[in-house]
């Protein structure tokens, strides 16, 4: 083989690794997060954990998430977005590991480094996809969050089974989740190791506003705010669905089933709605329509508990939900100019959003012990949907932060 047949061959082999180093990373952006839920009982008993301990699990990653995006991409032009992110598959690993020692104390400063590590490689993805395929930032993002959604929903399902059924118990349940990010790490030390300078024609863009200017741009807080609003209907539905679906009678298992059916019945959104953005200078017609879907989901939630019905509603809400979260993603690279923009903005609107999310369920659940029904929680998310749909409307205009 000569010189230049064997320089193609690398180059192929790395192309190839960058794409599994992307999907092993979205493997990695939730698990750590939905494998905790439906252990809470066990952890609560195990530990005598009170119930808001047991909700600040839920909470901690998120406001971690909140805490560490700003922050983040300063790490990843200091370190270059591929270490940064192996600095963030590392924090996952060890919170993973520390988490499932059987001492509260470990379990929440476990959670919270879970939580750091997933928000590095969260915020900085969307600027390698912009780096790495300028031009095919939708499709690429339509892959990364179909697989984000397949492992999140995936968890959720498994926990128990891991836990109960192969009788691991809690602890080496959530251990389990730490073989994806092992894998991750060697996948990523190879791309770091291999990885290319980037194109200097991105440098034409780069301005001096592009530090700290993302802040003072009005577009960018409309991506934020309408990333933020959206995280929120994600955590409130995957928090409080369950506990609605049983005050309407349904069983604790069924009410699970549903959960997942809300996440499966989505993961083809996940993957077609990126790419159909990208399509398009404008996202308004697809912000328009995933909006009447979920507010058609919830307000039927809050008309009708029967059997068909219940499972119309969580089809819609399912969809939506993942429709618009993988269009809050798509927003982060089709906004930007640069992947460095790119990054800029993903901290910005992934601060926001996850401090954002973690207040929804808390909130939520307040609105619920004052009032004591689900009608008036159901309401005021049928709001917060009409307040998200006008910041997406804003964020689908065809234009780009920093211009």
């Amino acid at each position: 083989m000569g010189l230049e047949e064997a320089k193609q061959e690398q180059n192929r082999l790395y192309n190839i690794m960058i794409i599994i180093g992307i999907v092993f990373v979205s493997f990695n952006l939730r698990p750590g997060i939905t494998s905790v839920g439906p252990l809470f009982g066990m952890i609560r008993e195990d530990l005598s954990l009170a119930s808001w301990g047991a909700g600040l699990l839920t909470s901690l990653p998120l406001l971690a998430f909140a805490l560490i995006s700003p922050i983040a991409p300063t790490l990843g032009r200091r370190l270059s977005n591929e270490r940064a992110i192996l600095v963030g598959l590392f924090f996952l690993v060890i919170g993973i590991g520390v988490r499932s020692i059987s001492w509260i104390v470990f379990l929440f400063f476990g959670t919270f480094l879970v939580g750091l590590g997933i928000a590095i490689c969260n915020v900085l993805l969307p600027g390698f996809i912009k780096e790495k395929y300028p031009l095919k930032v939708a499709l690429m993002t339509g892959v990364y969050s179909t697989m984000m959604s397949v492992f999140a929903a995936s968890a959720s399902g498994l926990s128990i089974p891991f836990a109960v059924d192969f009788q691991m118990g809690w602890q080496v349940a959530l251990l389990v989740w730490g073989l994806p990010a092992i894998i991750a790490i060697v996948v990523w030390i190879y791309l770091d190791k291999h990885k290319k300078s980037k194109e200097k024609v991105e440098m034409r863009y780069i301005t001096p506003s592009s530090k700290g200017g993302m802040w003072k741009s009005p577009l960018a807080w409309q991506i934020a705010l309408f990333m933020g609003l959206q995280s929120t209907m994600f955590y409130v539905t995957i928090s409080w669905l369950p506990e609605i679906l049983t005050d309407y009678g349904v069983s604790l298992v069924t009410a699970g089933w549903f959960v997942s059916l809300a996440q499966f019945i989505g993961l083809p959104a996940s993957f077609i709605v990126p790419i159909i953005a990208g399509k398009f200078a404008s996202q308004r017609l697809l912000v328009t329509v995933l909006s009447i879907m979920m507010i058609s989901g919830f307000t039927g939630l809050w008309l009708g508990s029967s059997t068909w019905m219940l499972i119309i509603c969580i089809t819609l809400i399912g969809i939506s939900l993942s429709g618009n979260f993988a269009l809050a993603l798509t927003f982060l690279g089709l906004r930007a100019r640069t992947s460095t923009d790119a990054a800029e903005l993903s901290g910005m609107a992934q601060s926001i959003g996850y401090l954002l999310a973690a207040v929804g369920p808390f909130a939520i659940g307040l609105l619920f012990d004052i009032t004591q029904t689900w009608e008036i929680p159901l309401i005021v998310l049928i709001c917060n949907v009409g307040v998200m749909y006008i910041f997406g409307l804003f964020a689908g205009r065809n234009k780009y932060v920093l211009d």
